[in-house]
């Protein structure tokens, strides 16, 4: 089940809010300027589904997004419990950083820790299967996938570069709960 979990930077270790509704995970991040949404795919996903089809379960939902947000690439991300580079991997996002365009992650399967440094609050939104979640560009955050990650994402992006993280240098990550 989705999830928010609302801290202020100065108290990292009790949470000021825990929603478990989408409505209101997506209308409390709305007022941030996040986007959070829920969709349900047109067909049965499965193992052996490659990214295209993957992406043409979700295409009336992704036409969408890429026409209000003018998004130009879209591609599949997934990880496999087991990975022998899983812990490698987590690092890789586990530090604050910013990007000079949006953030837009849809879970197929599995789930992720988005953390969003917003004022003088740390918003935590754990997404799981068929939530999308969108970081405006230059926002603060991380992301963690878990010690032993699974998941599917559809990324969509308007930069040809893909992921590209500028780190604001900011020791907060390691202030904050871990997804496990």
């Amino acid at each position: 089940m989705s999830q928010l979990t609302i801290y202020q930077v100065q108290n990292p270790s009790q949470a000021l809010q825990q929603e478990q509704d989408a409505n209101i995970i997506a209308s409390l991040l709305a007022e941030q300027g996040v986007r959070f949404e829920q969709w349900q795919a047109n067909t049965d996903i499965t193992a052996e589904m490659s990214q295209d089809d993957i992406i043409n379960a979700y295409q009336s939902d992704i036409e969408r997004i890429k026409t209000q947000g003018g998004y130009q690439t879209v591609d599949v991300i997934s990880l496999a419990k087991g990975n022998p580079s899983a812990s490698e991997l987590r690092q890789k996002f586990l530090f604050e950083h910013t990007h000079s365009e949006d953030e837009v992650r849809f879970f197929v399967k599995g789930q992720g820790l988005f953390c969003l440094h917003l004022n003088d609050k740390v918003y935590q939104v754990l997404c799981q299967q068929g939530d999308l979640i969108s970081v405006p560009e230059n926002t603060p955050h991380w992301f963690d996938m878990g010690s032993d990650p699974e998941f599917t994402a559809i990324r969509l992006f308007n930069n040809q570069e893909g992921w590209v993280a500028k780190s604001t240098d900011s020791e907060i990550a390691k202030q904050f709960p871990l997804l496990d």
